[in-house]
């Protein structure tokens, strides 16, 4: 069963056939064994579902209701007042408020795994953010146990342990020694017990939870009750080594009892204002941010909830109203217990001694009895949870092979190893010893994670993806914000050095996640929120307010077979300049006598050959009868919006046999073109790209109707060029990139011509038509944008441009060199300018045209009808063809197009990179594309990697 199996059967089939072992919820294990039957399973998990309030509240109130609600409510109230208490918890509640409002969307929006928190940032953020914020959460959870570890052990010492400072016991319970190494002992033995139970398995702790429940509401009970029936008493502090610094005495002095008074009004005001002082367990000055953090603290047990939703009889409706309840009945708890303390304590019994309660219960052993049970279980929840969420992110394979030992469960499902790693991370923390330490990087870390949810809320909200429903309304973008502002600000209120600790080692978790990992199936948040901004974005690119100053190329090359064409395309992808850039492919077929599509299986091997060239680029491909055909649809429907391929590239059209440049040695051998190679025989990795192999090649058989492989002939190619024309796109015709190496090009050898240099050859003259010498129509202009767009790309920028001048004796030489460097002074294009003398060419020419023209007299005026008919048809197509084909390049002989070529070839000293050249319209009398394609082919014969370039729109200004 895999992420993109619909939900209703995914949940139909996770609910009836269990074909493997499940990882265990949060807090309870499945007793399932992997090979084991349908039918046992399906009656083992049957009793494990739970109710709203067996599987949400309890865990919860248990969760939120430990150390603070026990050793840390007097501490509030004492160092911060009663004012200040409430705002305390006022903010904490609001921002736990709009966290579980998201959880509450989250968890009601389809079927939840184990993982609670990691499960849902994970598949709603991908696996980046999941797998980083799962490890921050892996961590909350694990110095939270040991926060709850440290909070048991100073209930029994302050219970148990002799004072430390040597003076007499004040009771005869107290023979337990104290100090740190011996705090530190007491911590290492209570977290061994927790190992033990999540060893065995945590349906122990499951079982016992709503026992643990009863003697936590009990204890409160008593609690309520004491503060009417226990009358004013005189407590005995207990003594810090903190409040006596000095040896012989002669240090300040402290008071060593304190008064619980009963109501009162006066002990009610003394207490509603701010008294911050010493902690006189760490020694250190309290703030309201360190109050906070460890207040706080009984505010981060609302996942519980969430992390049992595998076991809940109905998720969706359990986990909203029994987290929410839970919620609101600890934040009545919380402040009816200090408005109480307020108004009976003395506030230096509340700042000195934190386990008053005790002290003014009706029978001190109860509120003991509920400090140790209600704080061993958070501990052991603690525990349990990190063990599990470690499973999770293992089973995900997010890290690779670094958490693949923590994957190993028992027979009985546990994930021991996870449970060993949790339980030994939680004894380095025990090494700091106090619990106020701690508190804060805990706080930090829940606030981190809490923050996340928010995000994964807010981002499947304003993703606005159809499949984003959950049962839960009540929640809204803004609820999402505000959580999120509300934890980050708490953060770094709390303690801005471990919030931007911990936010770094989050970043830096990502960025590891995000390249080390593999592609996962969950769906990738990301992807839709670039959808929901591309689209709008899209929707405000109005065609009608394109300007030639923002002009820039975007490109749809059309690829034949990917195997030859991979320097063309890593060239193209340098010459877009940010625009959008297209592969195109035409497949011929007949969808009719087709059973399915052949085009959605390749596609893999298209975005496969993008992501291997690191190529900025689309893939587009069509099936047509003719590829003239598929090339029209490509350029009427690519793109979308105003992002539509203004520039057609092709491959030129000649005999050279194409070159497969995509040969992956340790797939085929070097020989072989063949993608499809026995490479399970030689045991090796399949191939990347599944393309056709070339024509000419040893393994395939010529197959077109032209017979020499190819499926296109040269009326259908020029035709494509002409069509191309009318529709308003320039084209770009590029030859004798079968051999190009951009790292090559671009790094000569030191030794070459040149001295390593690097050219590119511009020639904005359209050398089929001597007669015209002019370097300013919107042809030259695009060619020398091109050009100068090639020379801004980083890896291009030390290339040299030189521009060639073509011009005859007769004219002003000088002149015309000093207007175009003129002119490109005004487009800031940086170039050489070179004039090249080429009257012999241009005699050749007009050599041609004069025998020409003689041969229209020739004809007697009494030649009959019959007899002038072979010749007056020639001779009316040849009119009829330079009428309409301004360039006469039915005149051209080969001797004057040799004669061209020659010439460019001996201007190239150094040779250049690529050429840039001028390719006139083809002629309007499609009974002469033979003619022009071979005019073409002389003009560019042996000149290395070239460009043929005609351009249809102005795309260069001189304006600002």
């Amino acid at each position: 069963m895999t992420e993109r199996t619909p939900l209703l059967h995914y949940r139909l089939s996770a609910s009836v056939n269990e074909s493997g072992p499940r990882s265990p919820p949060a807090d309870q294990a499945l007793e399932q064994h992997p090979g084991s039957p349908r039918k046992r399973s399906t009656q083992q998990r049957q009793p494990k579902k739970l109710s709203i309030f067996f599987g949400v509240v309890v865990p919860t109130l248990l969760s939120m209701f430990s150390v603070v609600v026990f050793l840390r409510i007097g501490f509030v109230v004492g160092q911060s007042g009663l004012y200040q208490a409430i705002a305390m918890f006022l903010v904490a509640y609001f921002i736990i408020c709009m966290t579980v409002l998201s959880v509450c969307a989250i968890s009601t929006n389809g079927a939840l795994d184990a993982g609670g928190a990691y499960y849902m940032i994970s598949r709603a953020l991908g696996p980046e953010f999941g797998g980083s914020i799962g490890i921050m959460f892996f961590l909350a959870n694990v110095c939270g146990s040991a926060l709850y570890v440290l909070g048991l052990v100073e209930a029994i010492v302050a219970s148990f342990g002799v004072p430390e400072d040597g003076t007499l016991a004040t009771s005869p319970y107290q023979v337990l020694p104290s100090g740190y190494w011996w705090s530190l002992l007491y911590a290492t033995a209570i977290a061994l017990l927790c190992l033990l139970v999540c060893l065995v398995g945590a349906h122990i702790y499951a079982k016992a939870t709503f026992l643990i429940f009863l003697v936590v509401m009990f204890v409160l009970c008593t609690i309520f009750i004491s503060f009417f029936a226990v009358g004013p008493r005189t407590v005995v502090l207990p003594r810090s080594d903190t409040f006596n610094p000095t040896a012989n005495g002669t240090g300040p002095t402290f008071p060593t009892s304190a008064n619980f008074t009963g109501f009162k009004l006066g002990t009610l005001l003394g207490n509603l204002r701010a008294d911050y002082t010493l902690d006189y367990t760490t020694g250190t000055m309290m703030t309201f941010a360190t109050v906070f953090a460890v207040m706080f603290n009984g505010c981060t047990g609302i996942m519980a909830g969430s992390n049992m939703s595998g076991d809940l009889k109905n998720p969706s409706y359990a986990i909203p109203r029994g987290t929410i309840t839970a919620v609101i009945f600890t934040f009545i708890i919380y402040n009816l217990l200090s408005v109480l303390v307020a108004c009976t304590c003395d506030r230096v019994l509340l700042q000195r001694d934190y386990s008053f309660l005790r002290d003014i219960n009706i029978w001190n052993p109860f509120v003991t009895i509920g400090v140790y049970s209600s704080t061993f279980s958070a501990a052991m929840s603690n525990l349990i949870g990190a063990s599990r969420i470690l499973y999770a992110l293992a089973r995900d394979d997010l890290f690779g092979k670094v958490l693949s030992p923590a994957k190993k469960t028992s027979h009985s499902g546990n994930p021991w190893v996870s449970v060993l790693i949790s339980w030994f991370l939680v004894q380095l923390v025990l090494f700091s010893g106090k619990l106020n330490t701690i508190a804060s990087i805990v706080t930090i870390f829940f606030l981190l994670v809490y923050a996340a949810v928010d995000l994964a809320c807010l981002a499947l909200e304003w993703a606005s993806a159809p499949n984003f429903r959950p049962t839960f309304r009540y929640f809204t973008w803004h609820t999402c914000v505000l959580g999120i502002v509300g934890c980050a600000v708490m953060m770094f209120l709390i303690n801005a050095i471990y919030a931007s600790a911990s936010i770094a080692f989050m970043l830096l978790l990502l960025l590891l996640i995000h390249y080390l990992s593999p592609t996962s199936s969950w769906g990738y948040i990301s992807q839709a929120l670039i959808f929901h901004q591309v689209r709008k974005y899209l929707l405000m690119l109005d065609v009608r307010k394109d300007h030639v100053k923002f002009w820039r190329p975007q490109v749809l090359l059309m690829v034949s077979n990917p195997r030859s064409s991979v320097g063309l395309i890593t060239f193209i992808n340098d010459i877009k300049k940010s625009g959008l850039y297209v592969l195109g492919h035409v497949q011929l077929g007949d969808l009719n006598t087709l059973p399915s599509d052949p085009l959605q299986s390749q596609y893999d091997s298209w975005l496969s050959l993008v992501d291997h060239l690191n190529i900025k680029a689309f893939v587009n491909l069509t099936l047509a009868d003719s590829v003239r055909h598929g090339i029209q649809h490509l350029l009427f429907i690519s793109g979308l919006g105003g992002m539509r391929p203004n520039t057609l590239v092709l491959g030129f059209y000649d005999d050279c046999l194409p070159k497969d440049k995509l040969i992956v040695p340790s797939v085929c051998t070097s020989q072989s073109t063949d993608p499809s190679c026995p490479s399970e025989e030689l045991g090796e990795q399949p191939p990347l790209f599944h393309f056709a192999s070339l024509r000419g090649s040893s393994d395939r058989k010529d197959y077109g109707e032209f017979g020499d492989g190819k499926v296109l002939g040269h009326q259908e190619y020029v035709a494509i060029i002409a069509d191309a024309m009318k529709m308003l796109k320039n084209v770009v015709l590029a030859r004798y990139f079968n051999n190009f190496d951009r790292a090559q090009v671009l790094s000569p050898p030191s030794s070459s011509p040149g001295k390593g240099a690097v050219y590119v050859d511009v020639w904005p003259v359209n050398l089929l038509r001597p007669d015209s010498c002019s370097y300013v129509d919107t042809c030259s202009l695009f060619l020398l944008q091109l050009a100068c767009i090639l020379n801004m790309v980083r890896a291009w920028r030390k290339a040299t441009l030189r521009l060639f001048l073509c011009v005859e004796e007769g004219r002003s030489v000088r002149g015309s060199e000093e207007k175009l460097g003129q002119l490109l002074k005004e487009l800031r294009i940086k170039a050489q300018v070179y004039p090249v003398p080429w009257d012999q060419q241009v005699a050749l020419h007009w050599q041609r045209q004069g025998e020409w023209s003689k041969k229209q007299p020739s004809q007697s005026p009494g030649t009959t009808k019959e007899e002038k008919k072979p010749q007056t048809e020639e001779e009316e197509n040849e009119d009829d063809y330079v009428n309409s084909f301004p360039s006469n390049t039915t005149r051209l002989s080969d001797d004057y197009l040799a004669a061209v070529n020659k010439l460019i070839l001996d201007q190239a000293r150094p040779p250049p990179a690529v050429r840039f050249l001028y390719l006139p319209r083809p002629p309007a009398d499609t009974r002469r594309y033979t003619a022009y394609l071979r005019h073409l082919e002389l003009l560019t014969q042996d000149l290395g990697p070239t460009l043929l370039i005609h351009g249809v729109t102005p795309v260069i200004t001189t304006d600002l």
